[in-house]
């Protein structure tokens, strides 16, 4: 087995942030070294790689729990590869993939296609979310959940077949099927009824800025309140996926995520953008659920310091920029964010905002803990070495030729960093290095019971 050593970073890890080097044997870290601790003779001789981290932050490689890669049947605008790339040189070390894909990811052989395919094609660690449908519960009741991280409804607004309306098959997602259940809340009824006014009152051209207005935070509430109130009578483990209201917080808690069976995430656009932020950039920053005002944007960013909100994931929804165009209804929702998201949060730790630690919690080591995957998310004894080396450095603004995503845009094109991504490990193996991949080995994560 090759031996390298990661030697005198700034680890940032379990709430610490502390001088150290980390040595990695095959695929996992055999030794954490600390302050004063450092590596004898022996080891240094023996090494196969050595890497200098004078000056760099050592983190654990970011788990992102909610990403669309539009692979199989949406490749035009993304596919498994070239979002996986775009990951990695975003410091995302395993991702997991919705089920709104074409076809959808809602029955045991779509998911094994998809499992197949990555296996040669994804270039991070993968898993793939099973999605609910009204008529699949057998389906999900069959599954290997050491395989499928979690079962995805969608509670309101969706596409095809996947929004699940049906009372009895809600309960008998509640209540019979033995994992964790990603939810996205927004209400349709409130979204139909939001638009139909707003088209009698405007007209059919309604200004992108409307959406937020169509989708509300009441139509976030009436369905996150669906949803908790369920999972609560029922003792089912939910997570409320991407959170942008004020509104919805009074629905969770602040507790340690080990006493909680319901959580929350939210997204890094939540953080940074609001409905202010229309004017500057049309419907490049449109997506569901809609973003909020900037009050909620603060209230928001409170609830992920205090503990309310558990996880962070992008929500990385890439489309073309031709079908970004038009109004708050031609224009598609999503935005391709998985390339930047670590460097927009280390900016708000920049700027005092955010705690270096407290992103590494939210996207490395929260993410592990809720899924309850296998041996990832901290910087342990043990454990695979999926790690990321972050430097400060000059000031540079993002440039469309910057991003790695197939769409070839980014809403935050245009912005300032201070920050960039130097060298990506996965499973051992150096995957990136100043913005050249090497061929390292991906693996299917696996879910303890």
């Amino acid at each position: 087995m090759k031996t390298t050593l990661i030697q005198d970073a700034c680890i940032v890890n379990e709430g610490q942030m502390f001088q150290g080097s980390v040595l990695i044997e095959g695929e996992r870290i055999v030794r954490i070294y600390k302050g004063d601790d450092t590596p004898s003779l022996s080891v240094m001789e023996s090494l196969d790689n050595l890497v200098d981290a004078r000056g760099k932050y050592l983190i654990p490689g970011l788990i992102d729990t909610h990403v669309h890669f539009r692979d199989p049947g949406l490749t035009h605008k993304a596919d498994m590869t070239s979002e996986s790339k775009a990951a990695i040189a975003g410091g995302v070390t395993s991702f997991i993939d919705m089920p709104n894909t074409q076809p959808q990811t809602t029955t045991l052989k779509a998911w094994q296609d998809k499992m197949d395919y990555a296996a040669s094609h994804a270039l991070a660690n993968y898993a793939f979310y099973i999605g609910a449908t009204n008529e699949n519960l057998e389906e999900l009741l069959a599954a290997d959940y050491t395989k499928v991280p979690a079962v995805k409804l969608f509670m309101g607004s969706s596409t095809g077949n996947m929004l699940v309306d049906d009372e009895q098959s809600l309960q008998r997602l509640f209540t019979e099927v033995p994992t964790l259940i990603a939810v996205h809340c927004e209400s349709e009824s409130r979204i139909q009824a939001n638009k139909a006014k707003y088209i009698q009152e405007v007209g059919e051209d309604l200004p992108v800025a409307y959406h937020s207005l169509i989708r509300d935070d009441e139509a976030c509430y009436q369905s996150t309140s669906l949803a908790v109130s369920m999972a609560r009578r029922w003792g089912t483990r939910l997570h409320v996926l991407h959170v942008s209201s004020e509104k919805e917080l009074s629905l969770f808690e602040d507790k340690d995520l080990k006493d909680k069976k319901i959580t929350a995430e939210t997204c890094p656009h939540y953080l940074l953008l609001c409905d202010e932020d229309y004017a500057r950039y049309g419907s490049r920053i449109k997506c569901n659920p809609a973003l909020k005002h900037a009050s909620d944007k603060a209230a928001v960013l409170d609830a992920l310091k205090a503990g309310r909100i558990d996880t962070l994931g992008s929500d990385h929804a890439p489309h073309l920029l031709s079908e970004k165009q038009g109004n708050a209804l031609t224009a598609v929702s999503g935005c391709p964010s998985v390339q930047f998201n670590l460097l927009l949060l280390l900016e708000m730790s920049r700027e005092n905002a955010l705690d270096k630690s407290l992103i590494v919690e939210k996207f490395c080591h929260a993410p592990a803990d809720l899924y309850r995957i296998q041996d990832r998310g901290y910087l342990r004894e043990g454990y695979y070495a999926d790690m990321v080396l972050v430097e400060e450095c000059p000031a540079w603004v993002l440039q469309k030729q910057d991003v790695l995503s197939k769409c070839a845009w980014s809403p935050f094109e245009g912005w300032t960093f201070h920050h960039r991504v130097c060298q990506v490990f996965i499973n051992g193996s150096l995957a990136y290095e100043n913005g050249c991949f090497a061929e390292a080995p991906a693996k299917n994560l696996i879910f303890k019971n």
